[in-house]
């Protein structure tokens, strides 16, 4: 099998080309402004730069390396940025996602395509309504999540009009080692510089504020919020399972078994890494609109392909933690 990866130099990336790797697989990755170690990647099979907006380079490495399967990862992934960049958001999303099939239309190719879509399409949920079921409306809050509306969309048009083998995989909240800008990755990393010092105390603060803030101060954002947690390495195999065992032109919500409150994440972080602190909220991460629950039902995913979540967030957070102490070390 060979295998083609785009935005291979973020965090799903490297994970992917490696479990594809130990498969046996022929892997071709692409990156752009890589986040991760791109020499690494190139260990694990081809590796080349790709800004998934140039079609002309698009379609003449697909040309080159006539891939059974591609897993479509490239994409500005941050809510968060993309209110900032909202352009360049639309542009990488959905321009990049029209030049991917366009560029196999043409060169009249047809392996199966894993395009990595959200839950951020789903927006605003009720408690009562979760576990979110694919049949859900979609009513995304932000930039991104009209983006991957639009991927998602794309990729079952090109599937019912042309044949095209598209499937379309919405992911929730994950995490794991690597993973940076979100709340896991936000927490183990304050864990780990509290633990090594690294972090100020507050002082001048009055009466029994002042002892109560000698302790580290960890700041949060909101800690009501209810998330679902999924470990990279469950969601990369269910990548594989879908491009082994899924359905052309549908959809399948990826998801863990229970929505935790972050405080609760918080208080999981905070015990593993065994340290004392004084928590504050920051302002400046909190969203100005936020979903309070997000939490997805795999019930199809488990059906179809026998995917099931193994890694329990205990070793998730663990995992977590030792990376950045070998990152900060």
């Amino acid at each position: 099998m060979k295998a083609f990866i785009t935005g291979a130099g973020g965090f799903m990336g490297p994970h992917l080309a490696k479990y594809l790797h130990e498969k046996g697989e022929e892997v071709f990755s692409t990156y752009y402004e890589p986040i991760s170690d791109i020499n690494e990647l190139k260990k694990l099979g081809k590796a080349e730069e790709l800004d998934v907006r140039d079609k002309t380079k698009f379609k003449k490495m697909l040309e080159e390396f006539k891939p059974d399967a591609v897993y479509h990862l490239a994409a500005q992934s941050y809510p968060t940025v993309s209110w900032e960049k909202p352009n360049y958001t639309i542009q990488a999303n959905v321009e990049g996602t029209i030049n991917l099939f366009e560029s196999l239309k043409e060169l009249n190719l047809n392996p199966v395509v894993i395009v990595a879509c959200s839950s951020a399409e789903y927006g605003f949920v009720k408690p009562e309504e979760v576990p979110i079921s694919e049949e859900h409306s979609l009513l995304p809050l932000h930039p991104y999540g009209v983006s991957k509306v639009a991927q998602d969309f794309l990729t079952y048009q090109y599937y019912k009009n042309f044949g095209m083998r598209g499937i379309r995989i919405r992911i929730f909240n994950t995490t794991g080692p690597g993973k940076v800008n979100d709340v896991c990755s936000d927490f183990t990393k304050q864990a780990v510089m509290i633990e090594k010092g690294l972090r100020a105390q507050r002082s001048g603060l009055p009466n029994d504020s002042e002892r109560r803030m000698k302790d580290p101060v960890f700041t949060t954002g909101n800690l009501n919020a209810k998330r679902a947690i999924t470990d990279v390495r469950d969601i990369i195999r269910a990548f594989h399972l879908l491009a082994e065992k899924g359905t052309a032109g549908e959809v399948y919500n990826v998801s863990g078994e229970k929505a935790y409150l972050i405080k609760d994440i918080l208080d999981i972080v905070i015990k593993t890494a065994g340290i004392k602190v004084t928590t504050e909220t920051d302002p400046k991460l909190l969203r100005p609109t936020d979903e309070p629950i997000i939490f997805g039902d795999s019930t199809k995913l488990k059906n179809e392909t026998g995917w099931k979540q193994e890694i329990p967030i205990e070793k998730t957070i663990k995992d977590m933690i030792e990376f950045w102490r070998n990152k900060l070390r």
